[in-house]
């Protein structure tokens, strides 16, 4: 087991309650404000990669590490891409997201080049749960089609995952390092699930059981 692959272990099982639950039915219900359609679904997600895009691209443009911000760069454009997908399903080419999600609020608050690989990667983790319900949704809404298009949404996010685990390598020189990385991780998937609760609880919702 590499260094990365232990450093993914340790966040997935220090923070094994909120993952499990942003990975449940509940998160589609708290991301859309309780109207589980279609177009708030889709919107929702554009939100979500709108985000994410302007994340990567404002660290790219301020990263001194080389590979790290060539790392984010590249994260961007897929980003991008994803977003412009989304506005696709929308049919839509000036949808405009008007909320940052608290996930990006929070990466968006990192400076240090190892705080920002750690939150990379605990962005990652938080989003592939998530995008997995997304999946879920047009698999009972009867259109694999766009079930299709997050699943490849999905499979890029595996590849971003490894690209933040190779940094991890070389970005991590010391334990301190990893242990800062390790708090930027659990800190990114915290932001993500005190959203998830907050707006459960606004909607008088239990956020508590996994469904």
């Amino acid at each position: 087991m590499t260094d990365a692959d232990a450093f993914l272990e340790t966040v997935r099982d220090q923070n094994q309650t909120a993952l499990s639950r942003l990975g449940s039915s509940k998160s589609l219900y708290a991301d859309t404000g309780g109207d589980i359609d279609t177009e708030p679904v889709l919107e929702a997600t554009a939100d979500a990669e709108y985000a994410a895009c302007q994340t990567f691209s404002a660290w790219a443009d301020d990263e001194d590490h080389a590979d790290a911000s060539t790392a984010f760069e590249t994260t961007a454009a897929e980003e991008r891409e994803h977003f412009e997908t989304v506005c696709d399903r929308l049919e839509t080419d000036d949808y405009e997201p008007e909320t940052v999600p608290a996930l990006h609020e929070y990466l968006r608050e990192r400076e240090s080049t190892v705080e920002r690989v750690g939150a990379f990667v605990g962005r990652l983790l938080a989003s592939k749960r998530s995008k997995e319900q997304v999946v879920g949704y047009f698999v009972g809404d009867a259109d694999p089609q766009t079930a299709g298009v997050f699943r490849e949404f999905g499979d890029d996010l595996d590849v971003q995952l490894e690209r933040a685990s190779e940094l991890l390598e070389t970005v991590c020189a010391s334990d301190d390092d990893r242990e800062r990385a390790l708090e930027a991780a659990t800190g990114a998937i915290e932001a993500a699930y005190g959203e998830y609760v907050e707006n459960l609880e606004a909607m008088g919702a239990n956020p508590k059981p996994v469904c």
